[in-house]
């Protein structure tokens, strides 16, 4: 590979098309098109991820004046080590020979981590460190500014991306841009709020979810770990207990209404209440009611203004 330049970069229409494309653009589609935002962005990525035959595929996303950045979503093959935790609100000088690029809405195709330039030798410690040994990044953007990236790492063995993988991501860059950044002005805005929103990271499989507690409808205790439910009414398991979700969730919003349950206050639609029935709480989005245990009782009402 010394033979070979160890990067480039590719605009656009300088990606030939190849079959693959068809279905990498399909597969992203059925996810954003089926589940939740965050849950099918992830989604995304694992199905990229596996038809590429790479080891991560992930995204980053940056704040509204394009300053700092912020691991979101991450798909890791089995045995490949997860890094979405580690670059959080992290300045963009870091990756200011990769950013340059992107902005330029470029392509970037880094064939041999090792031999980058002496003007990439911040981001090229990172790769480093990740153990990456060749990347390949795509910029996303909405509206005219770049919103975000999204990227492949190879870390067992050098890559030679070729054009048409660049391609199949520019496309999927599209798909992803739609999904998070468009919409109505409520939705976008609403977008723009969450955007640096705190996230707390869930183990999924291989990979790893950053997930805003706005969306989180709550927390059930399952014995030594927890389900936790999310806005769509889908459920995942975390294998931490209840008791450390009780210190990490914001207490502004959520309160425990039960020894083996947490809600988020903001999720609540109904409170049903008697004085000879079980109190329950019905939360939007899911089927079937919680059960309020008594001690919890007054202090919900309270939150509730009720």
């Amino acid at each position: 590979m010394d033979s070979e330049p160890p990067f480039e970069n590719l605009e656009r229409g300088q990606c030939a098309p190849a079959p693959l494309l068809a279905g990498w653009v399909h597969q992203v589609a059925l996810a954003l098109m089926s589940r939740p935002q965050d849950e099918a962005i992830f989604l995304a990525l694992q199905a990229l991820g596996t038809l590429a035959q790479v080891d991560r595929a992930w995204m980053f996303e940056y704040d509204a004046r394009a300053l700092r950045f912020r691991n979101t979503h991450e798909w890791c093959r089995s045995g490949i080590t997860s890094h979405v935790s580690d670059l959080q609100d992290a300045p963009v000088t870091m990756i200011a020979w990769l950013h340059r690029a992107l902005n330029q809405q470029r392509a970037v195709m880094v064939h041999d981590v090792a031999r980058m330039p002496r003007a990439a030798r911040s981001v090229q410690a990172e790769m480093l460190r990740q153990q990456d040994r060749s990347v390949l990044s795509v910029p996303v953007f909405h509206e005219g500014r770049l919103r975000a990236c999204i990227g492949f790492d190879a870390t067992r063995a050098p890559v030679r991306w070729q054009p048409a993988q660049a391609l199949g991501l520019f496309l999927c860059a599209d798909l992803i841009a739609q999904a998070r950044y468009g919409g109505t002005e409520t939705e976008r805005g609403r977008a723009r709020a969450q955007l640096y929103e705190p996230l707390l990271y869930l183990r999924l499989g291989h990979g790893t979810r950053g997930l805003a507690p706005a969306d989180i409808l709550g927390v059930r205790s399952a014995r030594d770990y927890s389900l936790i439910w999310l806005a769509g009414g889908d459920s995942v398991k975390d294998m931490r207990p209840l008791s450390a979700w009780a210190e990490l969730l914001p207490q502004e919003s959520f309160m425990r209404i039960h020894r083996t349950a947490l809600i988020n206050l903001g999720h609540v639609k109904a409170l049903e209440r008697s004085a000879s029935m079980p109190w329950t709480v019905q939360l939007r989005g899911l089927g079937r009611p919680w059960s309020v245990s008594r001690p919890y009782r007054q202090a919900l009402r309270a939150r509730l203004g009720v």
